[in-house]
Protein backbone atom coordinates (compact mmCIF):
# COMPACT_ATOMS: atom_id res chain seq x y z
CA UNK A 1 0.00 0.00 0.00
CA UNK A 2 1.34 3.56 -0.56
CA UNK A 3 2.14 5.36 2.42
CA UNK A 4 -0.40 7.73 3.96
CA UNK A 5 -0.21 11.06 5.83
CA UNK A 6 -2.56 13.11 8.02
CA UNK A 7 -3.56 16.19 8.50
CA UNK A 8 -5.09 18.00 11.53
CA UNK A 9 -6.91 20.85 10.52
CA UNK A 10 -8.52 22.68 13.34
CA UNK A 11 -10.47 25.54 12.25
CA UNK A 12 -12.72 28.55 13.96
CA UNK A 13 -16.00 26.56 13.19
CA UNK A 14 -14.56 22.78 13.63
CA UNK A 15 -11.84 20.07 13.70
CA UNK A 16 -11.16 17.93 11.19
CA UNK A 17 -8.59 14.92 10.34
CA UNK A 18 -7.68 13.47 7.00
CA UNK A 19 -5.89 10.83 5.62
CA UNK A 20 -4.49 11.03 1.76
CA UNK A 21 -2.53 9.06 -0.21
CA UNK A 22 1.18 10.56 -0.49
CA UNK A 23 1.70 9.32 -3.71
CA UNK A 24 -1.94 10.28 -5.51
CA UNK A 25 -3.22 13.03 -3.17
CA UNK A 26 -6.25 11.21 -3.00
CA UNK A 27 -7.87 11.67 0.46
CA UNK A 28 -9.00 8.40 2.15
CA UNK A 29 -10.99 8.98 5.17
CA UNK A 30 -11.96 11.53 7.56
CA UNK A 31 -13.84 12.46 10.75
CA UNK A 32 -14.98 16.26 11.33
CA UNK A 33 -16.51 18.47 14.88
CA UNK A 34 -17.70 21.05 15.28
CA UNK A 35 -16.58 23.72 18.14
CA UNK A 36 -18.28 25.64 20.17
CA UNK A 37 -17.64 29.53 19.44
CA UNK A 38 -19.05 31.72 23.25
CA UNK A 39 -19.60 35.63 22.78
CA UNK A 40 -19.73 36.50 26.03
CA UNK A 41 -20.16 39.95 25.33
CA UNK A 42 -20.21 41.88 22.01
CA UNK A 43 -17.68 41.93 20.09
CA UNK A 44 -15.98 39.07 22.16
CA UNK A 45 -15.29 35.29 20.69
CA UNK A 46 -14.01 32.46 22.53
CA UNK A 47 -13.10 29.18 22.20
CA UNK A 48 -12.79 26.31 25.08
CA UNK A 49 -8.79 25.06 24.33
CA UNK A 50 -9.59 22.13 26.10
CA UNK A 51 -12.71 21.21 23.81
CA UNK A 52 -9.93 22.45 21.13
CA UNK A 53 -8.19 19.40 22.06
CA UNK A 54 -10.86 17.30 22.97
CA UNK A 55 -11.99 17.87 19.24
CA UNK A 56 -8.73 16.74 18.14
CA UNK A 57 -8.29 13.24 19.87
CA UNK A 58 -12.15 12.74 18.68
CA UNK A 59 -11.38 13.18 14.82
CA UNK A 60 -7.68 11.31 14.96
CA UNK A 61 -9.67 8.12 17.08
CA UNK A 62 -12.93 8.27 14.54
CA UNK A 63 -10.91 8.41 11.29
CA UNK A 64 -8.73 5.71 12.79
CA UNK A 65 -12.07 3.65 13.37
CA UNK A 66 -13.15 4.39 9.96
CA UNK A 67 -9.57 3.42 8.13
CA UNK A 68 -10.01 -0.21 10.30
CA UNK A 69 -12.95 -0.61 8.71
CA UNK A 70 -11.80 -0.16 5.40
CA UNK A 71 -9.10 -2.37 6.09
CA UNK A 72 -6.34 -0.24 6.27
CA UNK A 73 -3.86 -0.60 8.50
CA UNK A 74 -3.28 2.55 10.74
CA UNK A 75 0.64 1.82 10.33
CA UNK A 76 0.46 3.06 6.54
CA UNK A 77 0.25 6.90 8.28
CA UNK A 78 3.95 8.35 8.14
CA UNK A 79 3.31 11.79 9.33
CA UNK A 80 0.52 14.32 10.66
CA UNK A 81 0.32 17.50 9.53
CA UNK A 82 -1.01 20.57 11.54
CA UNK A 83 -3.17 23.80 9.96
CA UNK A 84 -5.09 25.80 11.89
CA UNK A 85 -7.38 28.92 12.92
CA UNK A 86 -4.49 31.46 12.75
CA UNK A 87 -3.94 34.36 15.30
CA UNK A 88 -6.35 32.87 17.59
CA UNK A 89 -4.59 33.37 21.32
CA UNK A 90 -4.11 31.17 24.25
CA UNK A 91 -1.68 31.07 27.22
CA UNK A 92 -1.57 28.12 29.09
CA UNK A 93 0.42 26.81 32.60
CA UNK A 94 3.35 24.71 31.16
CA UNK A 95 3.45 22.97 35.02
CA UNK A 96 -0.19 22.35 35.39
CA UNK A 97 -1.03 21.82 31.62
CA UNK A 98 -4.26 24.08 31.93
CA UNK A 99 -5.21 26.93 29.76
CA UNK A 100 -5.10 30.44 32.17
CA UNK A 101 -8.35 31.56 30.13
CA UNK A 102 -10.13 30.57 26.86
CA UNK A 103 -8.81 31.23 23.78
CA UNK A 104 -9.37 34.60 21.94
CA UNK A 105 -10.54 34.30 18.19
CA UNK A 106 -8.59 36.15 15.28
CA UNK A 107 -12.40 37.47 14.85
CA UNK A 108 -12.30 38.95 18.49
CA UNK A 109 -13.02 43.17 18.66
CA UNK A 110 -12.54 43.77 22.53
CA UNK A 111 -8.98 45.28 21.73
CA UNK A 112 -10.27 47.55 20.00
CA UNK A 113 -9.49 50.77 22.64
CA UNK A 114 -6.14 49.17 23.09
CA UNK A 115 -5.50 49.58 19.33
CA UNK A 116 -6.89 52.80 19.40
CA UNK A 117 -3.85 53.45 22.71
CA UNK A 118 -1.43 52.14 19.98
CA UNK A 119 -2.40 53.92 17.16
CA UNK A 120 -2.63 57.22 18.89
CA UNK A 121 0.72 56.95 20.17
CA UNK A 122 1.90 55.96 17.01
CA UNK A 123 3.95 58.59 15.17
CA UNK A 124 1.52 60.70 12.79
CA UNK A 125 -1.27 58.25 14.57
CA UNK A 126 -0.39 55.56 11.54
CA UNK A 127 -1.76 52.28 11.68
CA UNK A 128 0.93 51.26 9.59
CA UNK A 129 3.57 51.87 12.31
CA UNK A 130 5.33 48.22 12.39
CA UNK A 131 4.78 47.57 9.06
CA UNK A 132 8.21 47.71 8.17
CA UNK A 133 8.85 44.75 10.34
CA UNK A 134 5.79 42.95 10.31
CA UNK A 135 4.12 43.44 7.20
CA UNK A 136 0.97 44.46 9.24
CA UNK A 137 -1.25 46.86 10.02
CA UNK A 138 -1.72 47.54 14.16
CA UNK A 139 -5.28 45.64 13.94
CA UNK A 140 -7.91 43.72 16.59
CA UNK A 141 -7.11 40.96 14.17
CA UNK A 142 -3.50 39.98 15.19
CA UNK A 143 -2.29 38.19 18.18
CA UNK A 144 0.11 40.52 20.04
CA UNK A 145 -2.82 43.33 21.35
CA UNK A 146 -5.11 39.77 22.23
CA UNK A 147 -2.33 38.68 24.47
CA UNK A 148 -1.83 42.57 25.93
CA UNK A 149 -5.29 42.27 26.84
CA UNK A 150 -4.92 38.67 28.61
CA UNK A 151 -1.48 40.35 30.35
CA UNK A 152 -3.67 43.28 31.57
CA UNK A 153 -7.14 41.59 32.30
CA UNK A 154 -6.63 37.68 33.87
CA UNK A 155 -4.83 37.98 36.87
CA UNK A 156 -4.18 34.05 36.22
CA UNK A 157 -2.18 35.10 33.11
CA UNK A 158 -0.59 37.77 34.56
CA UNK A 159 0.82 35.35 38.21
CA UNK A 160 2.04 32.45 35.54
CA UNK A 161 4.44 35.20 33.60
CA UNK A 162 6.09 36.25 37.42
CA UNK A 163 6.03 32.94 38.27
CA UNK A 164 7.44 31.78 34.85
CA UNK A 165 5.08 29.30 34.20
CA UNK A 166 2.98 30.47 31.60
CA UNK A 167 3.15 29.68 27.89
CA UNK A 168 1.86 31.78 24.93
CA UNK A 169 0.94 29.86 21.51
CA UNK A 170 -1.25 30.16 18.61
CA UNK A 171 -3.86 27.10 18.19
CA UNK A 172 -0.48 25.27 16.51
CA UNK A 173 1.54 25.42 19.31
CA UNK A 174 -1.54 24.25 21.81
CA UNK A 175 -1.98 21.22 19.74
CA UNK A 176 1.93 20.40 19.22
CA UNK A 177 2.53 21.22 22.64
CA UNK A 178 -0.34 18.48 23.82
CA UNK A 179 0.46 15.65 21.16
CA UNK A 180 4.18 15.46 21.80
CA UNK A 181 3.17 14.78 25.86
CA UNK A 182 2.02 18.52 27.29
CA UNK A 183 3.80 18.98 30.36
CA UNK A 184 5.79 16.08 30.69
CA UNK A 185 7.79 17.27 27.73
CA UNK A 186 5.52 18.72 24.93
CA UNK A 187 7.47 20.45 22.15
CA UNK A 188 7.00 24.55 22.32
CA UNK A 189 7.43 25.47 18.86
CA UNK A 190 5.18 27.31 16.00
CA UNK A 191 5.89 27.98 12.55
CA UNK A 192 7.01 30.76 10.50
CA UNK A 193 3.53 31.30 9.20
CA UNK A 194 1.91 31.16 11.94
CA UNK A 195 4.77 33.27 13.62
CA UNK A 196 4.40 35.87 11.24
CA UNK A 197 0.93 36.84 12.09
CA UNK A 198 1.29 37.79 15.79
CA UNK A 199 2.74 41.22 15.06
CA UNK A 200 5.60 40.07 17.33
CA UNK A 201 8.01 38.53 14.55
CA UNK A 202 10.46 40.07 12.23
CA UNK A 203 9.58 39.02 8.83
CA UNK A 204 13.12 39.69 6.95
CA UNK A 205 15.05 38.42 10.15
CA UNK A 206 12.81 35.56 10.71
CA UNK A 207 12.48 35.87 14.21
CA UNK A 208 10.81 37.11 17.42
CA UNK A 209 11.79 40.77 17.47
CA UNK A 210 12.89 42.46 20.93
CA UNK A 211 11.92 45.99 20.17
CA UNK A 212 8.63 44.83 19.08
CA UNK A 213 7.75 42.83 21.98
CA UNK A 214 9.03 45.57 23.78
CA UNK A 215 6.26 47.86 21.85
CA UNK A 216 3.70 45.62 23.24
CA UNK A 217 5.31 44.80 26.55
CA UNK A 218 5.39 41.11 26.11
CA UNK A 219 8.31 38.80 27.99
CA UNK A 220 9.77 36.82 25.42
CA UNK A 221 10.53 33.86 27.53
CA UNK A 222 6.53 33.02 26.56
CA UNK A 223 7.12 32.95 23.22
CA UNK A 224 7.14 29.33 21.46
CA UNK A 225 10.58 28.33 19.81
CA UNK A 226 9.88 29.31 15.88
CA UNK A 227 10.36 26.68 13.34
CA UNK A 228 10.31 25.96 9.08
CA UNK A 229 6.81 24.59 8.00
CA UNK A 230 8.50 21.14 7.27
CA UNK A 231 9.88 19.26 9.94
CA UNK A 232 9.88 16.90 12.44
CA UNK A 233 8.79 18.56 16.01
CA UNK A 234 8.21 15.91 17.75
CA UNK A 235 6.28 12.38 18.13
CA UNK A 236 2.74 11.99 19.30
CA UNK A 237 2.91 10.42 22.46
CA UNK A 238 -0.98 9.20 22.77
CA UNK A 239 -3.00 7.91 20.88
CA UNK A 240 -3.97 5.39 18.26
CA UNK A 241 -1.15 7.21 16.36
CA UNK A 242 1.40 7.03 19.25
CA UNK A 243 5.14 7.26 17.74
CA UNK A 244 4.15 9.13 14.35
CA UNK A 245 6.12 12.24 13.60
CA UNK A 246 4.30 15.78 13.41
CA UNK A 247 6.22 17.34 10.88
CA UNK A 248 4.42 19.80 8.89
CA UNK A 249 2.74 23.27 10.25
CA UNK A 250 1.04 26.11 8.43
CA UNK A 251 -1.29 28.51 9.26
CA UNK A 252 -4.34 27.86 7.50
CA UNK A 253 -4.41 30.34 4.69
CA UNK A 254 -0.45 29.25 4.02
CA UNK A 255 -1.39 25.66 3.71
CA UNK A 256 -4.37 26.31 1.22
CA UNK A 257 -1.66 28.05 -1.12
CA UNK A 258 0.47 24.97 -0.60
CA UNK A 259 -2.58 22.36 -1.35
CA UNK A 260 -3.49 24.69 -4.40
CA UNK A 261 0.30 24.31 -5.86
CA UNK A 262 0.74 27.57 -6.00
CA UNK A 263 4.45 27.23 -5.72
CA UNK A 264 5.47 29.74 -8.67
CA UNK A 265 5.55 33.52 -7.78
CA UNK A 266 2.10 35.26 -9.26
CA UNK A 267 -0.09 32.34 -8.28
CA UNK A 268 -2.70 33.35 -6.17
CA UNK A 269 -5.98 31.14 -4.30
CA UNK A 270 -8.64 32.49 -2.34
CA UNK A 271 -10.47 30.47 0.13
CA UNK A 272 -14.12 31.00 1.50
CA UNK A 273 -14.25 29.58 4.99
CA UNK A 274 -15.52 31.23 8.33
CA UNK A 275 -13.93 34.79 6.60
CA UNK A 276 -12.33 34.91 2.73
CA UNK A 277 -8.47 35.05 2.72
CA UNK A 278 -6.77 35.68 -1.35
CA UNK A 279 -2.90 34.73 -1.21
CA UNK A 280 -0.64 35.54 -3.77
CA UNK A 281 2.65 34.20 -3.68
CA UNK A 282 5.56 36.58 -4.31
CA UNK A 283 8.75 34.44 -3.87
CA UNK A 284 11.51 34.51 -1.72
CA UNK A 285 11.11 38.74 -1.45
CA UNK A 286 8.28 40.64 0.76
CA UNK A 287 6.30 42.84 -1.43
CA UNK A 288 5.00 45.62 0.71
CA UNK A 289 1.22 46.61 -0.07
CA UNK A 290 0.34 50.18 -1.34
CA UNK A 291 -3.48 49.05 -1.21
CA UNK A 292 -4.24 47.92 2.29
CA UNK A 293 -3.30 44.04 2.15
CA UNK A 294 -1.18 42.54 4.13
CA UNK A 295 2.69 40.83 3.90
CA UNK A 296 2.87 37.62 4.89
CA UNK A 297 5.50 34.74 5.34
CA UNK A 298 3.90 32.20 3.40
CA UNK A 299 5.90 28.74 4.29
CA UNK A 300 9.63 27.61 4.18
CA UNK A 301 9.29 24.21 3.77
CA UNK A 302 12.81 22.57 4.87
CA UNK A 303 15.10 24.13 7.85
CA UNK A 304 17.49 25.13 4.74
CA UNK A 305 14.86 25.66 1.84
CA UNK A 306 14.11 29.79 1.79
CA UNK A 307 11.11 31.41 3.19
CA UNK A 308 8.56 32.46 0.58
CA UNK A 309 6.48 35.10 1.21
CA UNK A 310 2.81 35.96 -0.13
CA UNK A 311 0.55 39.05 -0.27
CA UNK A 312 -2.95 38.57 1.57
CA UNK A 313 -6.39 40.50 1.59
CA UNK A 314 -8.20 39.15 4.29
CA UNK A 315 -11.92 39.09 4.87
CA UNK A 316 -13.13 38.75 8.50
CA UNK A 317 -16.83 37.70 7.41
CA UNK A 318 -17.47 34.77 5.01
CA UNK A 319 -19.36 31.57 6.04
CA UNK A 320 -19.79 33.56 9.39
CA UNK A 321 -22.35 35.85 7.22
CA UNK A 322 -24.37 32.14 6.56
CA UNK A 323 -23.91 30.79 10.17
CA UNK A 324 -25.22 34.37 11.37
CA UNK A 325 -28.13 34.09 8.93
CA UNK A 326 -29.01 30.70 10.69
CA UNK A 327 -28.27 30.67 14.47
CA UNK A 328 -28.28 34.15 15.06
CA UNK A 329 -31.62 35.11 12.70
CA UNK A 330 -32.90 31.69 11.93
CA UNK A 331 -33.69 32.69 7.63
CA UNK A 332 -32.14 29.22 7.63
CA UNK A 333 -32.04 26.19 8.79
CA UNK A 334 -28.95 24.53 7.87
CA UNK A 335 -25.72 26.17 6.03
CA UNK A 336 -27.03 24.57 2.47
CA UNK A 337 -30.42 25.67 2.10
CA UNK A 338 -29.26 29.35 1.63
CA UNK A 339 -28.59 28.80 -2.20
CA UNK A 340 -31.83 27.15 -2.18
CA UNK A 341 -33.07 30.54 -1.12
CA UNK A 342 -30.97 33.02 -3.09
CA UNK A 343 -31.46 30.91 -6.33
CA UNK A 344 -35.12 31.23 -5.40
CA UNK A 345 -35.00 34.71 -5.80
CA UNK A 346 -32.10 34.65 -8.66
CA UNK A 347 -31.12 38.32 -7.10
CA UNK A 348 -31.09 40.59 -4.22
CA UNK A 349 -33.35 43.14 -5.89
CA UNK A 350 -31.49 46.60 -5.04
CA UNK A 351 -30.51 44.87 -1.40
CA UNK A 352 -26.41 44.84 -0.38
CA UNK A 353 -25.84 43.51 3.07
CA UNK A 354 -22.45 44.79 3.95
CA UNK A 355 -21.42 41.84 7.18
CA UNK A 356 -19.13 44.12 9.00
CA UNK A 357 -19.54 42.44 12.33
CA UNK A 358 -15.78 42.63 12.90
CA UNK A 359 -15.38 45.90 11.55
CA UNK A 360 -13.72 45.69 8.39
CA UNK A 361 -10.40 44.20 6.90
CA UNK A 362 -8.59 44.75 3.75
CA UNK A 363 -8.48 46.64 2.07
CA UNK A 364 -9.87 49.06 4.23
CA UNK A 365 -8.01 48.38 7.65
CA UNK A 366 -11.40 49.92 9.70
CA UNK A 367 -12.42 48.46 13.10
CA UNK A 368 -15.24 51.06 13.73
CA UNK A 369 -17.38 49.77 10.81
CA UNK A 370 -20.35 47.65 11.64
CA UNK A 371 -22.79 45.48 9.70
CA UNK A 372 -25.24 47.12 7.61
CA UNK A 373 -28.54 46.13 5.50
CA UNK A 374 -29.33 48.82 2.69
CA UNK A 375 -31.72 49.10 0.14
CA UNK A 376 -34.66 47.17 2.06
CA UNK A 377 -38.46 48.19 0.23
CA UNK A 378 -41.56 45.95 1.68
CA UNK A 379 -41.07 43.70 -1.88
CA UNK A 380 -37.39 42.72 0.08
CA UNK A 381 -38.19 38.71 1.62
CA UNK A 382 -35.41 36.48 2.85
CA UNK A 383 -34.79 34.83 -0.19
CA UNK A 384 -33.21 38.58 -1.51
CA UNK A 385 -31.39 38.73 1.97
CA UNK A 386 -29.71 35.00 1.24
CA UNK A 387 -29.19 36.20 -2.13
CA UNK A 388 -27.50 39.39 -0.71
CA UNK A 389 -25.50 37.88 1.87
CA UNK A 390 -23.84 35.40 -1.39
CA UNK A 391 -22.92 38.34 -2.95
CA UNK A 392 -21.51 40.36 -0.12
CA UNK A 393 -18.66 37.47 -0.02
CA UNK A 394 -18.42 38.02 -3.65
CA UNK A 395 -17.97 41.95 -3.84
CA UNK A 396 -15.83 41.37 -0.97
CA UNK A 397 -13.67 39.17 -2.92
CA UNK A 398 -13.68 41.01 -5.52
CA UNK A 399 -12.26 44.38 -3.38
CA UNK A 400 -9.41 42.16 -2.83
CA UNK A 401 -8.77 41.11 -5.59
CA UNK A 402 -8.81 44.28 -7.37
CA UNK A 403 -6.12 45.91 -4.28
CA UNK A 404 -4.00 42.56 -5.36
CA UNK A 405 -3.78 43.50 -9.44
CA UNK A 406 -3.11 46.85 -8.29
CA UNK A 407 0.11 45.98 -6.29
CA UNK A 408 1.27 43.12 -8.32
CA UNK A 409 0.60 45.21 -11.75
CA UNK A 410 0.29 41.91 -13.35
CA UNK A 411 -3.78 40.98 -13.37
CA UNK A 412 -4.87 37.37 -12.20
CA UNK A 413 -6.48 35.93 -15.64
CA UNK A 414 -8.86 33.57 -13.31
CA UNK A 415 -8.88 32.68 -9.28
CA UNK A 416 -7.90 29.27 -8.30
CA UNK A 417 -10.50 28.55 -4.83
CA UNK A 418 -11.15 26.67 -1.84
CA UNK A 419 -12.90 26.05 1.37
CA UNK A 420 -16.25 24.98 2.43
CA UNK A 421 -17.99 27.58 1.19
CA UNK A 422 -16.80 26.77 -2.21
CA UNK A 423 -19.56 23.65 -2.76
CA UNK A 424 -22.25 26.49 -2.94
CA UNK A 425 -22.31 26.54 -6.58
CA UNK A 426 -24.60 29.58 -6.84
CA UNK A 427 -21.51 31.11 -4.79
CA UNK A 428 -19.35 30.38 -7.50
CA UNK A 429 -21.14 31.78 -10.58
CA UNK A 430 -21.59 34.87 -8.74
CA UNK A 431 -17.94 35.03 -8.12
CA UNK A 432 -17.52 34.41 -11.45
CA UNK A 433 -20.07 37.08 -12.67
CA UNK A 434 -18.12 39.27 -10.34
CA UNK A 435 -15.04 39.36 -11.04
CA UNK A 436 -15.83 39.04 -14.63
CA UNK A 437 -13.26 36.59 -14.58
CA UNK A 438 -13.35 32.80 -14.40
CA UNK A 439 -13.55 30.81 -11.02
CA UNK A 440 -11.57 27.42 -11.21
CA UNK A 441 -12.44 25.02 -8.24
CA UNK A 442 -10.57 21.93 -7.65
CA UNK A 443 -13.46 18.79 -7.26
CA UNK A 444 -11.55 17.77 -4.02
CA UNK A 445 -12.10 21.29 -1.95
CA UNK A 446 -9.50 20.40 1.25
CA UNK A 447 -6.26 22.07 -0.09
CA UNK A 448 -5.95 23.49 3.00
CA UNK A 449 -5.57 19.89 4.80
CA UNK A 450 -4.00 18.51 1.89
CA UNK A 451 -1.40 21.54 2.08
CA UNK A 452 -0.32 20.41 5.69
CA UNK A 453 -0.28 16.51 4.97
CA UNK A 454 2.66 17.93 1.59
CA UNK A 455 4.06 19.65 4.45
CA UNK A 456 4.47 16.76 6.81
CA UNK A 457 5.29 14.27 3.84
CA UNK A 458 7.74 15.72 2.71
CA UNK A 459 9.95 16.59 6.05
CA UNK A 460 13.27 15.33 5.80
CA UNK A 461 13.43 12.19 7.67
CA UNK A 462 9.87 11.04 6.29
CA UNK A 463 10.26 11.71 3.19
CA UNK A 464 7.31 10.07 1.32
CA UNK A 465 5.87 13.20 -0.34
CA UNK A 466 7.76 15.33 -3.42
CA UNK A 467 6.81 18.71 -3.49
CA UNK A 468 9.54 18.73 -7.07
CA UNK A 469 6.99 21.07 -9.40
CA UNK A 470 7.11 17.62 -12.26
CA UNK A 471 5.92 15.30 -9.58
CA UNK A 472 3.18 17.01 -8.42
CA UNK A 473 -0.24 14.91 -8.45
CA UNK A 474 -2.69 16.49 -11.05
CA UNK A 475 -6.20 17.74 -8.96
CA UNK A 476 -8.85 17.58 -11.16
CA UNK A 477 -11.28 20.45 -11.01
CA UNK A 478 -14.11 22.51 -12.13
CA UNK A 479 -14.42 25.84 -13.63
CA UNK A 480 -17.20 28.74 -13.76
CA UNK A 481 -17.45 31.35 -16.74
CA UNK A 482 -18.49 34.79 -16.14
CA UNK A 483 -22.63 34.58 -17.26
CA UNK A 484 -23.12 38.15 -17.31
CA UNK A 485 -21.94 41.65 -18.60
CA UNK A 486 -19.22 43.26 -17.23
CA UNK A 487 -21.34 46.77 -16.99
CA UNK A 488 -23.79 45.02 -15.06
CA UNK A 489 -21.11 43.61 -12.85
CA UNK A 490 -19.34 46.98 -12.21
CA UNK A 491 -23.05 48.47 -11.45
CA UNK A 492 -23.69 46.11 -8.45
CA UNK A 493 -19.85 46.47 -7.41
CA UNK A 494 -20.36 50.67 -7.00
CA UNK A 495 -23.52 50.29 -5.21
CA UNK A 496 -22.11 47.46 -2.86
CA UNK A 497 -19.19 50.31 -2.40
CA UNK A 498 -21.85 52.90 -1.69
CA UNK A 499 -23.04 50.56 0.91
CA UNK A 500 -19.80 49.72 2.68
CA UNK A 501 -19.22 53.59 3.09
CA UNK A 502 -22.46 53.88 5.03
CA UNK A 503 -21.08 50.97 7.37
CA UNK A 504 -18.36 53.25 8.51
CA UNK A 505 -16.92 54.92 11.71
CA UNK A 506 -20.19 53.47 13.07
CA UNK A 507 -18.64 52.34 16.45
CA UNK A 508 -15.47 54.56 17.56
CA UNK A 509 -14.51 52.83 21.20
CA UNK A 510 -15.69 50.25 22.95
CA UNK A 511 -19.30 51.03 24.86
CA UNK A 512 -18.50 51.69 28.49
CA UNK A 513 -20.33 48.27 29.39
CA UNK A 514 -16.97 46.22 27.16
CA UNK A 515 -14.56 48.30 28.77
CA UNK A 516 -13.65 46.10 31.50
CA UNK A 517 -14.51 42.82 32.74
CA UNK A 518 -13.65 39.79 31.56
CA UNK A 519 -15.35 36.56 30.01
CA UNK A 520 -16.86 33.77 31.51
CA UNK A 521 -15.88 29.23 31.36
CA UNK A 522 -18.05 27.71 28.82
CA UNK A 523 -19.43 26.43 31.86
CA UNK A 524 -20.31 29.86 33.10
CA UNK A 525 -18.07 29.97 35.85
CA UNK A 526 -16.03 33.46 35.80
CA UNK A 527 -11.69 33.43 35.42
CA UNK A 528 -11.80 35.92 38.45
CA UNK A 529 -12.08 38.61 39.73
CA UNK A 530 -11.79 41.88 36.82
CA UNK A 531 -10.36 44.94 37.61
CA UNK A 532 -13.13 47.46 39.66
CA UNK A 533 -15.82 47.64 36.33
CA UNK A 534 -17.81 50.31 35.71
CA UNK A 535 -21.93 49.79 36.88
CA UNK A 536 -22.52 47.34 33.72
CA UNK A 537 -25.85 45.35 32.76
CA UNK A 538 -25.54 41.84 34.22
CA UNK A 539 -24.50 39.33 31.30
CA UNK A 540 -27.58 36.28 30.38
Amino acid sequence: MDPLVAAIDQGTSSTRFLVFNAKTAEMISHHQVEITQSFPKEGWVEEDPKEIMQSVYECMERTCEKLCKLNIDISNIKAVGVTNQRETTLVWDKETGEPLYNAIVWLDLRTQSTVERLINKAPGRNKNHLKHKTGLPISTYFSAVKLRWMLDNVDEVRQAVLSERAMFGTVDSWIIWCLTGGRNGGVHCTDVSNASRTMLYNIHTMDWDPELCRYFDVPMEILPKVRSSSEIYGWMKSSSLAGVPISGCLGDQSAALVGQMCFKEGQAKNTYGTGCFLLRNTGTKPVMSEHGLLTTVAYKLGKDQPACYALEGSVAIAGAVVRWLKDNMGIVQSSSEIEKLAAAAGTSYGCYFVPAFSGLYAPYWEPSARGIICGLTQFTNRNHLAFAALEAVCFQAREILDAMNQDSGVPLTQLQVDGGMTSNRLLMQLQADILCMPVVRPIMAETTALGAAMAAGAAEGVDVWSLELDQLPHVASEKYEPQIQCDESEFRFARWKKAVQKAMNWETTEPCCNANGLGKKMNGSPWGVPPTPPPTRVDP
